[in-house]
C-alpha cells in the first residue's frame, strides 16, 4: 500500500496511569473471554444439542479471526486513526459478545465468535504499542509490567472465572460481562487516548496479502483442530488442507516481502532483537498455554475436579505474577535483561518438569509450588523480552512490530495446544501397549488381585458377570495410568524446550538508546 504523511505523536496532558487503564481494560476482558470459553465448551455443546467436536468450532472460529487481524493492526490504525480504530474494534467485539450471549443456534454462536475475534484481535498489539510510546524510555519496564498484568493475569484467571460461572450460573454470562466493559471503554478512549496529529494513510489495499493470510490461518487452524479426530494424514482432506496451509504461508511471506505496498511489514524481522525476542516470547507463550490447558484437563479428567477447581489450580500462578509485577520494573533497570530472561526460562523449565510428578494421590496443595515458580519465571522472561523486542524499532514501526509479534505468539499457542493434546492421546496409547503386559494371566500379582476382586463382586453378581466387572475395573485403571504417563511425558518435553531456549537470550542486544536506536551489543 502506498502511503503519505509522517507520524507525529500528539502531546497529551492525560496522566499515564489513566491512559494505561483505558487501553488495558478492554484488552484484559478480551483475553479473559478467550480463556473462559475453553472450560465452557461442554456446557455450550449441551445447550445447543451438539457434539464436543462441533462445539469446538466456537474456539476455532475465534482464533482464526483473531490471528488474521493481528498483523493488520498498523494498517487499520493508519487508515482510521488511533481513536476511531479503537472505538470501532471494541464496538465490533462488544457486538460479537452480544450475539454469543443470545445466540439461538450453534451456527449463530460461531458467527458471533468470528465477529468477536475480528474486534478483539488488534487490541493486544495496539495496547502494547500505545504503552511503549506513552511511557518515558526509562520506564518501559513498568509499561510492560502493566501490559503483562492485563494479558497474562487475565489469561491465567480465565479458566478459574469461567469455571466458577459455568458451575454456578449460565455460560452466557461469560459474554454478557463484556458488553458494559465495551461501552465504558469506548467512552474512556474517546476522552483519554491521544490521537496522532498525522499518520501514514494507506492508498491501496493489499487484498492478495490479506487473502493469503486468511487462507493460511483458516486451513492451519482446521488441520490442527481436527487432525487428531481424523487421524491426521490418514485422511485425504487433512492432507489437502495441510498443503494449502503451507503453500499459502510461503506465498504470503514472499508476497509481503516483494510487494511494494505490503499490508504486513515482514521486513521488520531483519531487526535482530525483534526476531530473537519474538522467538523467545513465542516459546514462553507456548509453555504457558500448554500448562493452562493440560493441568486443568488432567485434574478434571483424572482427578474428577470440577471446572471451577480445575481453573482454581492456576490461581497460585497469578499471585506470584502480581508480586513480581510490583518489583520487576526495578529489577529490569538494575540487572542485565539477558540474565533475567535466561533465569526465567530455567525457572519455567524447573516448574514444568515438576508437573511430571503428578499422580492419583496428588493433593491440591502439591501443585502450588510449581505454579508459584512458573509465575515468577514467566514475568522474568515476559517483561524484559517485551521491552527488548520492540525497543530497537522506531516509533513508526511499533504497531507493525506489535502486530507481527502477537501473530507469532498466537500461532505458537495454537501449535502448542494441538501438539500437547495429540501427544497425550498418542502417548497414552503407547503406554497402554506396554502396561497391558501386566494384566496377563501369567502375572501372579495380577491374577491374585483379580481373583480377590472377582470374589468381592460375586456377593451381588453371578460369577461370569463378576469376572467381567473385575476385569473392566483393572482395565480402566490401566487407561488412567497410561494417561498419567502421557501427561508426564508432555510436561517433560516442554520443560526441555524451556531449557533449550535459555542460551538464546544472550544473543539479544540490551544496549538500547533512547528513541529506539540500538548500540552495538557487547555480549
Amino acid at each position: 500500500m502506498s502511503s503519505e504523511g509522517v507520524i507525529v505523536e500528539k502531546e497529551s496532558n492525560v496522566p499515564i496511569w489513566l491512559i494505561s487503564v483505558t487501553i488495558l481494560l478492554p484488552t484484559a476482558f478480551a483475553m479473559l473471554a478467550t480463556s473462559e470459553t475453553n472450560v465452557a465448551i461442554p456446557h455450550i455443546a449441551g445447550y445447543f444439542g451438539a457434539t464436543l467436536d462441533e462445539a469446538n468450532w466456537v474456539i476455532t472460529s475465534y482464533m482464526v479471526a483473531n490471528a488474521t487481524m493481528l498483523p493488520l493492526t498498523a494498517w487499520f490504525e493508519n487508515l482510521m486513526g488511533r481513536v476511531n480504530f479503537l472505538k470501532t474494534f471494541i464496538s465490533i467485539f462488544t457486538i460479537g459478545s452480544l450475539m454469543c450471549a443470545f445466540a439461538p443456534s450453534l451456527n449463530m454462536m460461531v458467527l458471533g465468535r468470528v465477529i468477536q475475534g475480528i474486534g478483539g484481535g488488534p487490541l493486544m498489539p495496539i495496547s502494547q504499542a500505545i504503552l511503549i510510546s506513552s511511557f518515558p524510555f526509562e520506564h518501559r519496564g513498568r509499561a510492560m509490567a502493566l501490559f503483562a498484568l492485563a494479558v497474562m493475569v487475565s489469561s491465567i484467571m480465565g479458566p478459574t472465572v469461567g469455571g466458577f460461572i459455568v458451575d454456578n450460573s449460565n455460560w452466557q454470562w461469560i459474554y454478557l460481562t463484556n458488553i458494559p466493559v465495551g461501552i465504558i471503554s469506548c467512552f474512556l478512549i474517546h476522552f483519554f487516548i491521544p490521537e496522532k496529529e498525522e499518520r501514514i494513510k494507506p492508498k491501496k489495499v493489499d487484498m492478495i496479502g490479506f487473502s493469503l493470510l486468511a487462507v493460511w490461518m483458516f486451513s492451519m487452524q482446521v488441520v490442527l483442530d481436527k487432525g487428531e479426530q481424523y487421524n491426521w494424514f490418514d485422511t485425504t482432506w487433512i492432507c489437502w488442507l495441510s498443503g494449502i496451509s503451507i503453500f499459502s504461508f510461503v506465498f504470503f511471506v514472499v508476497w509481503e516481502i516483494e510487494y511494494k505496498n505490503p499490508m504486513v511489514n515482514i521486513r521488520i524481522f531483519k531487526d535482530k532483537n525483534f526476531a530473537i525476542g519474538t522467538c523467545l516470547a513465542s516459546f514462553v507463550n507456548m509453555i504457558i498455554y500448554v500448562t493452562i490447558v493440560l493441568l486443568p484437563k488432567y485434574l478434571q479428567s483424572i482427578m474428577d475436579y470440577t471446572a471451577y477447581l480445575g481453573g482454581l489450580s492456576l490461581a497460585p500462578r497469578v499471585i506470584s505474577c502480581l508480586i513480581m509485577l510490583c518489583i520487576i520494573d526495578y529489577i529490569v533497570a538494575k540487572v542485565d535483561n539477558r540474565l533475567l530472561i535466561a533465569f526465567g526460562f530455567i525457572l519455567i523449565g524447573i516448574s514444568t518438569f515438576y508437573y511430571t510428578n503428578l499422580t492419583l494421590m496428588t493433593s491440591f496443595g502439591f501443585i502450588v509450588l510449581p505454579n508459584v515458580i512458573l509465575g515468577v519465571g514467566v514475568i522474568l522472561t515476559f517483561i524484559p523480552t517485551s521491552g527488548l523486542v520492540l525497543g530497537t524499532l522506531p516509533k513508526s514501526q511499533l504497531s507493525d512490530g506489535a502486530g507481527l509479534h502477537s501473530l507469532a505468539k498466537s500461532v505458537a499457542t495454537v501449535l502448542s495446544i494441538s501438539l500437547s493434546s495429540t501427544m497425550v492421546a498418542r502417548l497414552s496409547q503407547v503406554h497402554q501397549t506396554y502396561l497391558v503386559e501386566n494384566l496377563a494371566g501369567t502375572n501372579p500379582v495380577f491374577y491374585h488381585r483379580l481373583s480377590v476382586m472377582t470374589h468381592n463382586f460375586m456377593s451381588s453378581l453371578p460369577e461370569i458377570s463378576a469376572v467381567h466387572k473385575a476385569g473392566a475395573v483393572y482395565y480402566n485403571q490401566l487407561i488412567t495410568q497410561s494417561k498419567i504417563f502421557a501427561y508426564s511425558d508432555a510436561f517433560a518435553l516442554f520443560a526441555l524446550v524451556a531449557f533449550l531456549m535459555t542460551p538464546l537470550a544472550f544473543f539479544l542486544n540490551v544496549n538500547i538508546k533512547k528513541g529506539g536506536e540500538s548500540a552495538r551489543s557487547k555480549g
